[in-house]
């Protein structure tokens, strides 16, 4: 009976220790890109000189993370001081920037990535007062576009409002998104329609309770509605991983309706260090593999002593 048990147990490890083998050489060889033996990348070991090498990633900038860093008296001198370290970093675009800064940016040689000021997050289509705001101000907001050679419009839901119905408030939306989508397809440019967290309540740009558009499958579901190539998923990372989660399945279920990407640390909306819980480099593999051409912005705000050292990090977590 001892005998037995001792070479029961003999065969337990054993078997466990190849089941243990065999489940880490999968992870390395049957995952794509390697997953497994990339992990998010700690502050410390940071190359203080890097430069964007692959570029299968096409990496943008948010600037309004950025605002004061550079200087706290001239937000143009700031803008323009944030696009000269993204361009020694290897950027490639600039987004969320005064409209007049355009042509001084595209000089610098790096493009616009993203087009907003159509309306903002608050002002949306689901509640019916703000309609003819969020269309003038999304064709406005094309022909910016257009002018500048850009590829996207940024657009939102809004916020809820009291008596709401949901149902209406989601018709709403398309019907209104409906009404501009013509002149975005004649025009060439994509809207694309962005989800945000609507739980973080600690920060006015961590998160914003009361948005209707909080649940990015439901964001998924109003796009389908409108029904337009024209018309896409802004697809923010962060605000997936704080609201839905399953990052990864989701970029791969909705790789045909994302038209932009955006980034940042989760909790807190920091950098892409390894003091947040999101796993950037295998999310980028995800996003090259599905083929995506367009931007992925850096819309994290900078929690370092140095912001430089900071956008030069997350330029190199996300170069995979």
């Amino acid at each position: 009976m001892n005998e037995s048990r001792a070479n029961l147990s003999e065969f337990s490890g054993s078997r466990r220790s190849l089941l243990k083998k065999s489940a880490l050489a999968a992870l390395g060889t049957a995952v794509p890109g390697g997953f497994a033996a990339r992990a998010q990348l700690p502050r410390a070991k940071m190359d203080p000189d890097f430069v964007v090498k692959n570029g299968r990633i096409r990496q943008s900038i948010m600037g309004w993370c950025f605002n004061n860093q550079f200087d706290k008296k001239d937000s143009k001198k700031n803008v323009l001081t944030l696009a000269k370290h993204c361009k020694d970093i290897g950027l490639v675009a600039m987004e969320g920037i005064p409209r007049d800064l355009y042509p001084e940016v595209k000089k610098m040689g790096l493009e616009i990535s993203l087009v907003s000021g159509g309306h903002g997050f608050k002002n949306g289509p689901c509640n019916p007062k703000f309609h003819d705001e969020v269309v003038e101000g999304l064709k406005g907001a094309i022909d910016a576009a257009v002018e500048i050679g850009c590829p996207s419009v940024i657009t939102f839901t809004g916020m809820r409002f009291d008596g709401m119905d949901d149902e209406k408030a989601a018709k709403d939306c398309v019907d209104t998104w409906k009404k501009v989508v013509p002149y975005a397809e004649k025009n060439k440019v994509t809207l694309c329609l962005e989800h945000l967290n609507s739980r973080d309540d600690s920060h006015p740009m961590k998160g914003h309770p009361g948005y209707f558009g909080d649940d990015v499958d439901f964001c998924v579901d109003l796009i389908n509605r409108v029904g337009s190539e024209n018309f896409k998923l802004l697809f923010d990372i962060y605000h997936v991983s704080v609201m839905n989660g399953d990052v990864i399945r989701r970029i791969r279920q909705y790789k045909d309706l994302i038209g932009h990407y955006h980034t940042a640390g989760n909790p807190g909306r920091g950098e892409l260090d390894n003091t947040q819980e999101i796993n950037y480099p295998p999310i980028m593999e995800a996003i090259v593999e599905t083929g995506y051409k367009g931007f992925v912005a850096q819309e994290f705000i900078p929690n370092w002593d140095d912001p430089v050292a900071a956008l030069r990090h997350a330029a190199q977590v996300c170069d995979v």
